[in-house]
């Protein structure tokens, strides 16, 4: 008979520790995602051993396929820090100056663009016009980076003097995306594959063009329209590499925030340049690296488009790090991320 107390002692003492754990809060915390409504997935990672790895929800609705650790979500701005990182791999090679002006490799730019650099587009310091306003209102096809180009061509003004101011510029990474091309010698999505994706061992992860490899494990994007859910995956700014067209699973992704670590793609100076702050930016509480925002002890950046929301929180100093990827247009996810880091901190 006390053997029986004590089972059941244990056993209530061991439910009462799995409904206060950190996963069981976290499971609360993603209880959005659940369902029969598009999903997520997400890895809480620490010291390289995942803490959390699951889907929540359906990557596709029409088919009916979950969302899984394998699922690859349009990252849309995450994957401006690749495109950082492959214009720092260029200057590691001594191929290309951060202090180039980018007109010397886009000679397109206008005349006002004379005093960008390299560095400046990275931090979002070049002043340039978002294409976004200055595309037509009639635009049927997919906008593409030399698409860009071409807009940013015909707009011979900027907002404010290079280096002189912060704006967030999705136009000033498709540039740098061209400039990844005409330092490489290679198409864009391929120098990403060749230099960074493949030595990582992100065997899944693309920059996507429709004439490509398909993406593997596909999520769709989708949005919440009058109580019903919306097949919204592409927009005419959707096939724009350099600003967020890349592709990747949390399983790809955990094999990145691993390399941020180490030498094995990025040196010990690029990694520095990369996450130290180079200016405030329009949050009093945020500063913005090359490819990262910067906020206290964390390096993080979200990526939103049209039926996608994500974000890496990284906190390199306790070595974790959040991935939430997502393909709904709602909610934003970061709160979430922080709410979750906050569990295993």
């Amino acid at each position: 008979m006390r053997f029986a107390v004590l089972l059941v002692c244990c056993v209530l003492l061991a439910s009462c520790a799995a409904a206060h754990s950190p996963n069981a809060s976290v499971d609360s915390l993603m209880s959005r995602y659940e369902g029969d409504g598009p999903g997520a997935s997400l890895l809480v990672v620490r010291d390289g051993v995942p803490l959390v790895r699951r889907g929540y929800g359906f990557a596709d609705l029409e088919n009916r396929v979950p969302a899984t650790p394998q699922t690859d979500y349009r990252l849309a701005s995450v994957s401006k820090q690749f495109t950082a990182a492959a214009i720092l791999l260029l200057a590691q090679d001594g191929k290309l100056s951060l202090d180039d002006r980018a007109r010397q490799w886009l000679p397109a730019l206008p005349p006002a663009a004379d005093a960008i650099t390299i560095a400046q587009l990275l931090s979002h310091q070049g002043g340039l016009v978002d294409y976004e306003d200055v595309m037509p209102a009639d635009t049927r096809v997919p906008l593409r980076d030399k698409d860009v180009l071409d807009l940013m061509s015909a707009t011979d003004h900027l907002y404010f003097a290079p280096g002189t101011s912060y704006r967030y510029s999705n136009g000033g990474y498709a540039m740098l995306a061209l400039i990844v091309e005409k330092a490489s010698g290679k198409r864009f999505q391929d120098f990403l594959r060749e230099r960074i994706f493949l030595p990582l061992g992100m065997i899944h992860t693309l920059a996507y063009v429709k004439e490509g490899p398909a993406v593997p494990h596909r999520a769709f994007g989708y949005s919440e329209e009058n109580g019903h859910w919306v097949r919204t995956d592409q927009s005419m700014t959707s096939s724009v590499l350099g600003d967020g067209g890349i592709y990747a699973s949390i399983d790809d992704m955990a094999r990145w925030d691993a390399a941020l670590y180490d030498d094995r793609l990025l040196s010990e100076s690029s990694r520095a340049a990369a996450f130290t702050p180079k200016t405030r930016t329009d949050d009093p509480t945020v500063e913005y690296g090359y490819g990262w925002r910067i906020t206290g002890d964390s390096v993080w950046h979200s990526g939103e488009t049209i039926g996608f929301r994500n974000v890496i929180v990284r906190y390199p100093d306790r070595h974790l790090t959040v991935i939430l990827l997502t393909n709904r247009n709602d909610p934003e996810p970061y709160r979430t991320a922080l709410a979750i880091a906050h569990l295993y901190l």
